[in-house]
């Protein structure tokens, strides 16, 4: 028998033999490919191992090494990171075709309807044609205008729960959060579905926010091909039963707006309005797609506003001068007599710099959504073969030091002389996959900002300053919930009460 010390040795020189042949051979490939500089890499592994969450800060501390592109060995996929404004232009103009595409994840086959969403289908006529429905159908200024009264009645709900709750004049302590998600859920669900009050409602909203943590959940079998039979932790079992759940409630969505238009007074929804065109053009329009276009748009809208709104509160109760300038900026247009409607966002440049600055410093999509590339191409100077995954660094572009003065601090008057060049900022995405429910979160988070600021004063719970940590994720929540104290201010207990 051999001796078990002889053993470990033997393996311990066996894994060593390996590293260093699989440096070897990694060196070579790149040298021979002419890939960006990359770390060190792990036998099957690659660089997997040096992503920790938050991963936006991890690849960034990678970017201090290996410069404004690098590539990474991911299990399986070859990635390249980029974290300069002049990089991303290059990626995302001048070869914006070649990645136009998304990489093919497990999210996107069973939460996506098998890779047929807007986010997650491939670049091509049915992605062109999605997007043409959400530009011109949903998203456009007139449907967006025509909606205006859901996002005011929704918003002036949570006001007056906020005020009952305080109405004794005293300061009442709130978190944020949950009443926030409900406002976001609420005003995309109405409209999607018109007014929804019903348990399927909240059944629905307590689905996708199992998704959503399951969903930004990596998933081994993405990296490594040959274990895509494995469910490690069984996410795939838990995600394909929310999913057929999540189906069921939105296939009952839209058997009910089919039944309404033969038995009832139709509201003029988002799936009412996509029935209606689907009696033109059924092979096109078809249920799925339908479903698919309302699933985006609650996982997509709900959560992005929800992040935005908690770091731009945690950030004015940090910065409570900042808040005040606002207040006053709110007082001096709207008065006292009325709240502020989304008509009054274009004059409240102040409150814009606040948000665009929470945008800067907390984007929702740290590293945006991965594209890959569909052929080869050129990067400055370097050779990217086709299928290689690009991530953004949008956060570490946000708070580059040699991009922005005063990078990390919270400074809302940076933006006071306009817009700053696109590629400095981000929090969107760019290109032919930017987002394009940006103009509805914009209005939402505006007029949802900036009625709290308007119609209460809030305070820290305690003297020190509101914790900005990151918690982990994707889409970069705060690691601890904001809570805060709010009491209605003198000039808003007409309107509310």
């Amino acid at each position: 028998m051999f001796n078990m010390e002889f053993i470990e040795i033997y393996l311990l020189i066996f894994l060593l033999l390996i590293s260093v042949i699989t440096k070897l051979l990694n060196r070579t490939r790149c040298k021979h490919m002419n890939l960006p500089p990359s770390p060190p890499t792990l036998p099957i592994l690659g660089h997997l191992h040096l992503l920790k969450e938050p991963f936006n800060r991890s690849l960034f501390a990678l970017s201090q090494k290996h410069g404004p592109i690098f590539s990474l060995k991911l299990g399986s996929r070859l990635a390249i990171v980029v974290s300069s404004p002049s990089v991303v232009e290059e990626c995302l103009t001048k070869n914006d075709v070649v990645f136009a595409n998304r990489p093919y994840f497990w999210v996107g086959k069973y939460i996506g309807y098998d890779y047929t969403t807007l986010g997650s289908s491939p670049y091509g006529d049915h992605w062109r044609n999605l997007r043409r429905i959400c530009k011109l159908e949903i998203f456009s200024a007139n449907r967006l205008n025509s909606s205006s009264s859901i996002r005011r009645d929704e918003i002036k709900n949570l006001l007056r729960k906020l005020y009952y709750s305080s109405s004794d004049d005293n300061f009442v302590k709130v978190e944020l959060k949950p009443l926030l998600s409900k406002l976001a859920f609420n005003i995309t669900l109405r409209m999607i579905a018109g007014k929804q009050h019903k348990p399927e409602a909240v059944k629905l909203h307590g689905l996708l926010q199992e998704l959503l943590k399951l969903g930004i959940s990596p998933n081994v079998g993405d990296f490594f091909p040959f274990l895509q039979w494995a469910d490690f932790f069984g996410y795939k079992k838990k995600v394909v039963k929310l999913t057929r759940e999540i189906d069921g409630l939105l296939q009952g969505l839209v058997d009910e707006h089919r039944r309404n238009k033969y038995g009832f007074e139709e509201e003029d929804t988002m799936i009412s309005h996509l029935l209606r065109l689907q009696e033109s053009e059924a092979q096109y329009y078809t249920d799925e797609i339908i479903k698919g276009i309302v699933q985006d748009m609650l996982l997509g809208g709900t959560n992005t506003v929800v992040i935005t709104l908690e770091w731009s509160m945690s950030h004015l109760l940090n910065n409570l001068n900042t808040m005040q300038k606002s207040k006053s900026e709110l007082d001096f247009h709207i008065g006292y007599g009325r709240l502020l409607d989304e008509t009054d966002l274009p004059r409240l440049r102040y409150l814009q710099n606040i948000i665009s600055e929470t945008l800067r410093l907390n984007p929702a999509v740290p590293l945006l959504v991965p594209h890959i590339s569909s052929d080869r191409c050129n990067l400055l100077g370097y050779n990217i073969p086709k299928g290689t995954m690009l991530l953004v660094n949008a956060w570490a572009i946000q708070r580059d030091p040699k991009v922005w003065d005063e990078a990390t601090c919270f400074k809302p008057e940076r933006f006071e002389n306009g817009r700053v060049d696109g590629y400095k900022m981000m929090p969107f995405g760019l290109g032919r996959r930017a987002c394009p429910g940006m103009d509805l979160g914009q209005r939402v988070v505006g007029l949802a900002l900036g009625s709290l600021i308007q119609c209460f004063e809030w305070k820290r719970v305690s003297s020190n300053k509101i914790d900005m940590a990151e918690g982990k994720g994707l889409n970069l929540p705060k690691a601890k919930p904001l809570e805060a104290f709010c009491k209605a201010r003198n000039t808003a207990k007409e309107l509310l009460s």
